[in-house]
């Protein structure tokens, strides 16, 4: 039985080989042809400008909060007890701040990031599905379950040119 199977397996390489030396293969970088259009590359910008003021907010607080810190570790022992307890109040109120803001910032981002998403994709599936018909492959594979390619079975840069000539 155990060399019947081996025979299958065999005889089914044989023939499955030069089928496979016949098909045409191109590995794609589909998270990279989508940051790397230049439509995401604008959203990133507007997307900065929009939640700057956020991220300067709390990087101010993130600052304000370490010079707390940094004074009551130097000077801790010195200060009288009233002063001390102002700063630790004063420290928790701001890591309190720090992560309320920062939990709005992250969720507000996230969701700008998914509309970007679900506008580009039906572009990008399609700059994909062009370059795959115009040529002419038979498999493309995702660059992630790929370990090594030569460039020229990589077809991510002529899917973010497609994309980029979309409007």
């Amino acid at each position: 039985m155990r060399k019947l199977t081996q025979l299958v397996l065999f005889t089914a390489a044989l023939i499955a080989t030069p089928a496979f030396a016949e098909m045409k293969v191109a590995v794609l970088n589909y998270q990279m042809a989508l940051l790397e259009s230049d439509a995401a590359k604008r959203y990133a910008v507007d997307a900065e400008k929009k939640f700057g003021p956020q991220l300067n907010k709390l990087k101010t607080l993130e600052s304000d909060a370490k010079r707390i810190q940094d004074r009551m570790v130097k000077e801790g022992e010195k200060m009288q007890q009233a002063e001390r307890e102002r700063l630790e109040l004063e420290f928790k109120q701001k890591a309190r701040d720090f992560q309320f803001q920062s939990k709005e910032l992250n969720e507000a981002k996230a969701i700008a990031d998914r509309e970007m998403l679900a506008k580009l994709k039906p572009n990008l599936d399609k700059a994909v599905e062009e370059v795959i018909k115009n040529g002419n492959f038979d498999l493309v594979l995702e660059r992630g379950a790929v370990i090594d390619v030569k460039p020229q079975y990589d077809i991510t840069r002529q899917v973010i040119e497609r994309m980029n000539q979309m409007r």
